[in-house]
């Protein structure tokens, strides 16, 4: 007669291991979700990171806009400053969000004097009621140049707002930014720009 050992059934068996296993899989899913969740969040593109367009690195196009006053707005007319140009719409959510950002930033370029850039908000699709009503919800006091004929818009390539652009003092585009900014980025990009090492 053969001894045999008392082996629970291969049924039993089987879910006893897998409760062992199951939360350590489920722990290290866990860990793999939240290292790809920080890589998400932490990869936000940077405003030095500029977008891609035929006009970087080309002089930008001479775009005609309006002051609220009906006086003309000519971009060629810039040259011998850094300019920044951004699109915007009253309604636009990034736009809003930035906002303050932007009250930052140009705040940095007035302290600076003549070193500092010139920044534009080119309107699209808004009227200058409803531009009025978000400067003085929200603050800001630089200049806001309405693009009537859609110069600006046509020009640039502007399909979403909000969209920054960065002409040097030679009036040639050096940075296409389509994504929300920050006032401690661009003006860091912008003193990289001033240097010469972005």
């Amino acid at each position: 007669m053969t001894e045999t050992l008392d082996e629970p059934p291969i049924s039993d068996a089987m879910p006893r291991r897998a409760r062992h296993v199951a939360p350590i899989v489920v722990g290290v899913v866990a860990i793999v979700l939240a290292g790809l969740l920080f890589i998400l969040w932490s990869s936000d593109s940077a405003p030095g990171d500029s977008a891609q367009s035929p006009l970087l690195g080309n002089p930008a196009p001479g775009a005609v806009g309006q002051f609220a006053d009906g006086s003309e707005f000519e971009l060629s007319r810039r040259k011998g400053s850094w300019v920044v140009l951004n699109f915007f719409t009253h309604n636009c959510v990034p736009c809003i969000r930035e906002h303050p950002e932007l009250i930052e930033f140009v705040a940095v370029q007035d302290a600076l004097g003549v070193d500092g850039a010139e920044f534009y908000s080119i309107v699209r699709d808004s009227s200058e009621a409803e531009v009025d009503e978000f400067f003085a919800e929200r603050g800001g006091d630089w200049p806001v140049v309405y693009d009537t004929e859609f110069e600006f818009v046509n020009q640039f390539g502007v399909a979403l707002v909000p969209e920054t652009w960065i002409i040097d003092p030679n009036g040639f585009v050096r940075r296409r930014i389509i994504s929300e900014v920050r006032a401690d980025q661009l003006s860091q990009l912008m003193q990289s720009l001033r240097e010469g090492a972005a």
